[in-house]
């Protein structure tokens, strides 16, 4: 049987959208990842609806679109995504819905070029994973103002002041972050991972990352790899590596085993968020609590600490206090 093409999907797609259009008055927008509709929803408030393409536990880089996504991308008033390649796998959606006059908004349009982190995979393609520096998540805050503003002139005002009232969050989460941080001994400052996607949380916080596989989770770790890093960690004396809620624990086991194999324990310090969040309806479903969850987990794991009533409880003494 003849499979439809893509094209055809959109095309389908296109006709449904067309048709139900006007059946409701918020602003209807779809996003990627979970990053994205958290920071799209904080601005956008009640004046939108939104909806994500990929759930919790979802890999972007390996996300293959259905034909239901493609209908909600071009149901949708505004499209957001996250960009640099994050969700490679859906560059002919978006170039398809750009096609059809529906431009996808990228957030990370915003970010300073200059703090960009090269691809060792990839030469000349920036690393993606910009959200786990929260400072240059941030500026997506006024691309994301800019955009919704664009397709509903009258909620400018509602998006400027929820905007500010995130950036202003935000500003003290990234304090957060680097406080707990600042706690871990210099000598234990080593973060390894499943794979790369914390360059941007070690440019900010001053910290040393690894990853078994490359900054995409498309390219395979091979035995020489794994090796090298079990290298690595005997002769720095690591004594603790991560998993990823998205990303197969295989090898970070094999680090685990390769370690003891040579005299050197090593434990799991415990389950990161790195390319998606955690449930909705969770603290760690939310931004916030994903940075949270990591970056208390790392602290406390490399010899450091962490508070025990974490970022939201520091945050609302220091609003008590103020």
């Amino acid at each position: 049987m003849r499979l439809p093409t893509l094209t055809g999907i959109l095309l389908t797609a296109l006709l449904s959208a067309v048709a139900g259009a006007g059946e409701a008055s918020k602003l209807q927008v779809v996003t990627t990842t979970g990053m994205v509709k958290d920071l799209v929803q904080q601005v956008g408030g009640d004046r939108i609806t939104v909806d994500a393409i990929m759930s919790e536990g979802v890999d972007p880089h390996l996300y293959q679109p259905t034909a239901t996504d493609v209908r909600k991308v071009l149901a949708a008033d505004l499209v957001f995504a996250s960009g640099l390649n994050l969700e490679g796998r859906m560059t002919e959606v978006f170039e398809q819905s750009d096609a059809m006059g529906k431009k996808v908004v990228f957030v990370t349009d915003g970010v300073n070029e200059e703090l960009f982190i090269e691809s060792a995979d990839y030469p000349g393609q920036p690393d993606p994973h910009v959200w786990h520096d929260v400072t240059q998540w941030a500026t997506g805050i006024p691309v994301v103002v800019e955009a919704l503003t664009k397709a509903d002139p009258e909620g400018a005002s509602v998006y400027e002041a929820n905007a500010a009232r995130y950036a202003d969050r935000l500003n003290g989460l990234n304090g957060y972050v680097t406080w707990v941080m600042s706690s871990v001994p210099q000598k234990q400052r080593v973060l390894i991972t499943a794979h790369d996607a914390f360059g941007y949380f070690g440019q900010a916080y001053g910290i040393e990352v690894r990853g078994v596989q490359g900054i995409s989770t498309e390219s395979e770790a091979g035995i020489k790899d794994i090796n090298e890093l079990v290298d690595f960690i005997v002769e720095n004396g690591i004594t603790a590596v991560f998993i990823e809620a998205s990303v197969n624990d295989r090898n970070v086991q094999a680090l685990v085993e390769g370690a003891r194999e040579r005299g050197q324990e090593v434990t799991i310090g415990g389950t990161l968020y790195s390319d998606s969040m955690g449930a909705p309806g969770t603290w760690e479903g939310t931004y916030e609590g994903m940075i949270e969850h990591n970056v208390n987990l790392m602290s406390t794991a490399l010899g450091g600490s962490a508070p025990e009533n974490g970022y939201r409880g520091a945050a609302s003494l220091d609003a008590e206090g103020s």
